[in-house]
């Protein structure tokens, strides 16, 4: 028996997984939470074979999720599920540890099997999408730049950003600086739109 985590935000979608999940006769959902910092304490606790995790949690970061939860529980094979998946979330998720990557859209059967195969070590994830990854231009950003852009894009003012990641408010123009000049972009907005476009948040 194959024992699973899902974690998605919205209750109704919550529920529909876990009753497609525990539909399947090698399935059992054993715990369901419905925020991103619940998932690793969750893991710790039930020490599930699988995670299926809402890519897009209110807050939170797919493919920050998935590398915490390999971190913390090793063990755990990773699906992210995303409302809108595109190909830099896919490389992020797979650099970051997840074994499988699925539109939320993909029908149960399809979401059971991809489950099964991560359990035995496989990738899972779109052949349209998988394409288009291959095809995506690479990030220029470093680590630090993607999160200082990631912070801004939900609205965080230089100060907030530089508390929320310890640094100064001088370092973070810096980091804003050379995104703009790395994505060509005329301002933070515009870099948001930029790297959305390119799928690199």
């Amino acid at each position: 028996m194959i024992r699973i985590l899902v974690a998605e935000h919205l209750p109704l979608v919550r529920r529909g997984l876990v009753a497609s999940l525990e539909g399947e006769s090698d399935l059992t959902v054993v715990a369901d939470v419905g925020s991103g910092e619940d998932i690793v304490p969750a893991a710790l606790d039930v020490r599930p074979d699988a995670a299926v995790v809402d890519a897009d949690l209110p807050g939170a970061d797919g493919p920050s999720l998935a590398a915490r939860l390999v971190e913390k529980a090793p063990r755990c094979r990773v699906m992210l599920l995303s409302a809108q998946p595109n190909p830099g979330h896919l490389k992020r998720a797979f650099a970051a540890g997840a074994l499988g990557y699925l539109s939320i859209e993909v029908g149960p059967e399809q979401l059971a099997d991809g489950i099964r195969r991560i359990i035995a070590g496989r990738r899972v994830v779109d052949s349209e999408l998988a394409v288009a990854a291959l095809e995506a231009a690479e990030c220029p950003l470093t680590p630090r730049e993607h999160e200082v852009l990631r912070l801004a894009a939900g609205g965080a003012r230089s100060k907030e950003i530089a508390a929320e990641l310890g640094l100064s408010a001088g370092t973070v123009r810096n980091h804003l600086s050379r995104v703009l000049v790395k994505t060509g972009a005329r301002n933070r907005v515009d870099a948001v739109r930029i790297a959305t476009e390119y799928g690199w948040l």
